[in-house]
C-alpha cells in the first residue's frame, strides 16, 4: 500500500467514541486508509443513532496488506459483540469485546508492518480491574515492555507524568534516578526520531515550592542530582516548582515538562488546551495513540461531543513522514 494504514479500535462500545469518529470522517480529508476494529452490530446501531450514512466495507483479516483501501467506505473489521440497544451501562459485558480487538489490533500490527494504532475511550476500572494502572500498562505487557511512557502531546507543549494512575499515597516510593533517566530517554528519542528535534525539557520537582519541612527532601536527594547528570546528556532543567512553571512566559521556554505525578502535569495542560492534545504512548515498537479523554456516560447519544483529540490522533498519524518500525 502507498499509504500504510491507521488502525483504530472503537474501545468501550457505550462511549462517545462513534460519535465523534463519525464527526472526524464526515468533515475531514484523511490520507491513510482507516481500519476500523469494532462490532458491525454496534456501528450500525450508532448509525442509526445519528443518522450518520456511509458505506461499510467488511474487510478480512487474510492477505490484509495485499488489499486495496481507501476512505471512501468504513473498512471494518468485525469483532462479533451482542448489543441490544445503541448504549448500554458501562460493564463487565463488553470485556471480551475489547480484549478480543486489541488481541487482532496486536496480531495485525506484528504480522502486516502496521504501526500506525489509535484505541477509543475504555474504562480502566471497569476493563483493567486493578490489574493494571492504565492502558499504558496494560498493551505494554501485551509486547513485555517494561519501560513506556505517557506523553500528553500538543505541538506546543506536551507534558509526560513520571508516575500514571497511582495514589499519591505512593508517589514518592516510586520515584528514583531510574525511572526519571527512563522516561526522559523515551522523550528525547521520539522528539529525535519522530519530529526531528532535540526537545527542551523541564523537570519539575515533587514538593511545593521543591521543597519539605520533612527531614528527607526527594527534590535534593533524588530530583535535582538525577537532572544535574541528565543534563550532560539531554537538553534538560530543574527541578522546577510545578505552581509557576505553566506560567505563560516560563512554559514557552520549554517543548517538554516532565512531573512526578498524573495530575500534576495533565491538570495544567487540560486547563490551557482542554481536548487539544493526544495520549501517545513511548517505548512501543509502534506509533499507539488515544484520545486525551474517557468514554463520558454523560454524553452518550447527545451529538455534542468534541471530536478534536481524535481528530488530532488521526492527523498525527496521517502523516507519511512518520517512521514505519519493524516490529
Amino acid at each position: 500500500m502507498k499509504n500504510k494504514p491507521i488502525l483504530i479500535f472503537s474501545g468501550e462500545p457505550n462511549s462517545i467514541f462513534f460519535e465523534i469518529f463519525f464527526k472526524v470522517i464526515k468533515n475531514n480529508k484523511i490520507n491513510n486508509p482507516l481500519i476500523l476494529i469494532s462490532s458491525i452490530k454496534s456501528l450500525n446501531f450508532q448509525m442509526k443513532k445519528f443518522n450518520f450514512k456511509k458505506k461499510v466495507n467488511l474487510i478480512k483479516l487474510k492477505n490484509l496488506s495485499k488489499q486495496t483501501l481507501n476512505n471512501n467506505k468504513i473498512n471494518l473489521l468485525n469483532i462479533e459483540y451482542n448489543q441490544k440497544n445503541a448504549f448500554e451501562k458501562i460493564s463487565k459485558k463488553s470485556n471480551i469485546f475489547i480484549k478480543n480487538s486489541f488481541k487482532l489490533a496486536f496480531k495485525i500490527i506484528k504480522e502486516n508492518n502496521i504501526h500506525k494504532f489509535i484505541n477509543g475511550p475504555i474504562s480502566k476500572k471497569t476493563f483493567l480491574d486493578k490489574k493494571f494502572l492504565g492502558i499504558t500498562e496494560y498493551i505494554s505487557s501485551e509486547f513485555s515492555i517494561k519501560n513506556t511512557a505517557m506523553l500528553i502531546y500538543n505541538k506546543k507543549l506536551s507534558v509526560c507524568p513520571i508516575t500514571t494512575h497511582l495514589p499519591l499515597k505512593l508517589v514518592a516510593k516510586k520515584i528514583n534516578k531510574k525511572i526519571i533517566s527512563d522516561k526522559v530517554y523515551l522523550i528525547d528519542k521520539f522528539y529525535k526520531e519522530n519530529l526531528n528535534m532535540k526537545p527542551k525539557i523541564a523537570i519539575l520537582g515533587l514538593n511545593p515550592h521543591c521543597e519539605s519541612t520533612h527531614g528527607y527532601n526527594e527534590d535534593e536527594k533524588i530530583i535535582k542530582p538525577c537532572v544535574k547528570s541528565l543534563s550532560k546528556l539531554y537538553n534538560i532543567s530543574g527541578p522546577y516548582s510545578s505552581d509557576t512553571i505553566f506560567l505563560k512566559n516560563n512554559r514557552k521556554k520549554f517543548d517538554v515538562i516532565v512531573g512526578m505525578y498524573h495530575d500534576q502535569v495533565l491538570t495544567p495542560l487540560k486547563t490551557l488546551f482542554e481536548y487539544d492534545a493526544i495520549n501517545i504512548t513511548l517505548g512501543l515498537p509502534f506509533l499507539r495513540i488515544s484520545p486525551d479523554h474517557g468514554p463520558n456516560e454523560k454524553m452518550l447519544g447527545k451529538n455534542l461531543s468534541n471530536p478534536l483529540s481524535l481528530l488530532k490522533a488521526v492527523k498525527f498519524l496521517d502523516k507519511n513522514w512518520l517512521k514505519q518500525k519493524k516490529a
